[in-house]
């Protein structure tokens, strides 16, 4: 080995060793009911972004209660140790909110801004489906022999704990791609629940904005079940990260929104952060402002699908199209401040137009499949800019 090859691997090794003395860990072995008695006394706390994405059905829910009846191995949980010194859970989710859910002490989700799915239960859960002992069917915690509601509290669960010590990056790390796998989770539940390691100011910001009036009413096309899962926040970021960060944009959509929030949330500290709080949400806020105002110009035909997708025929229909909203949004930012929504007579001219490209057979050349490249998406932009730039 030369001595370039021998520097290159010390070099490596050193960058590796230095990341693992960054990691403090510790194990320990805890009951259910300690981890229950934890919940209740705000010594283990589940962040509401993280506690949202509690997809467990009852049946499934059931069969992992009936697990530890039976004293079966369960996988360990992952915890994080805070400055206040309590625990937050980072992994783990499905399985401690199941058992806390059966005991009658898991907190509900009270936005009410989200819809709630159908088989969410306000009560303790009933046990259904349990195929090993199915006697166990239709029981409560309550109503269980003393002797099982004892072995169940008792159980051990071993938890990993990330200790308060470890650097504050690697922590986010680690939640991230913790629950990056398992459940099935959209990206932006992800990002909402990782990047408040960071800084939660952005992202904070970004749950502010999908609840702004006039931003709900023109995405009234997004479906609840894609409202469910963060999808309309995920286009408030897209709109931040391709306004002021479009030149690093390649292909993968989704790397691309996590790397920019990422950087707007100071993962390299505050060097270099591309969000503006004051100038970029004012321009969110006009954008959003001056598009209601277009579209309810053009209510019978344009409304609040505003940013729907276009059939054959030309007739705009229900369903939210990613490629016009970001065509549209986007593609107004130049020539933003020639708009003022209190202008009736501009709003409708600007309705009209935005109607008219939407039902333009060029559009299509900008907004079909196989559009999701930097090249497609640049002209995208340019097309709408141009085509809104003769509005006075």
């Amino acid at each position: 080995m030369n001595n370039v090859s021998a520097n290159s691997e010390t070099t490596l090794i050193d960058a590796v060793d230095d990341k693992v003395s960054s990691v403090k860990t510790r194990q320990l072995d805890i009951s259910f009911n300690e981890l229950a008695d934890m919940y209740a006394s705000g010594e283990l706390i589940i962040q509401p972004e993280y506690q949202r994405l509690f997809r467990w059905t009852p049946g499934a829910q059931s069969r992992f209660i009936e697990t530890l009846i039976l004293e079966l191995p369960v996988p360990p949980i992952f915890l994080m140790e805070t400055e206040e010194n309590v625990y937050e859970l980072i992994d783990g989710l499905q399985r401690i909110s199941s058992y806390l859910n059966f005991r009658g002490l898991l907190e509900k989700d009270d936005d009410e801004t989200q819809p709630r799915r159908a088989d969410d239960e306000l009560g303790p859960l009933k046990l259904q489906d349990c195929d090993i002992v199915t006697d166990l069917n239709g029981h409560t915690y309550d109503s269980l022999p003393t002797a099982l509601s004892r072995r169940l509290k008792r159980n051990f669960i071993r938890a990993e704990i990330l200790r308060k010590e470890s650097d504050r990056r690697l922590r986010y790390y680690m939640f991230k791609r913790l629950n990056s796998g398992g459940e099935s989770l959209e990206p932006q539940e992800i990002r909402n629940c990782t990047i408040r390691l960071l800084d939660p100011a952005f992202n904070d910001e970004i749950i502010r904005l999908s609840k702004t009036p006039s931003f709900k009413y023109c995405t009234g096309t997004v479906a609840d079940a894609q409202k469910e899962k963060r999808y309309d926040q995920e286009l408030i970021l897209r709109f931040f990260a391709f306004s002021k960060w479009s030149e690093r944009y390649r292909h993968e959509v989704g790397d691309f929104l996590t790397e920019y929030m990422e950087a707007a949330s100071g993962i390299n500290g505050s060097e270099g952060v591309p969000f503006d709080f004051d100038q970029d949400v004012a321009a969110f806020e006009k954008t959003f402002s001056v598009l209601e105002a277009a579209a309810k110009s053009c209510e019978a035909e344009l409304g609040s699908r505003i940013f729907g997708s276009v059939d054959t025929s030309g007739r705009i229909r229900g369903q939210f199209a990613v490629y016009h909203f970001e065509g549209i949004t986007l593609g107004l930012q130049p020539i933003l401040d020639r708009f003022n929504r209190d202008d009736p007579a501009q709003m409708e001219r600007l309705g009209r137009k935005i109607l008219n490209i939407k039902k333009s057979p060029e559009i299509r050349n900008f907004t079909g499949g196989g559009k999701n490249t930097y090249p497609a998406f640049k002209q995208r932009v340019s097309y709408f800019t141009q085509a809104l730039s003769g509005i006075e």
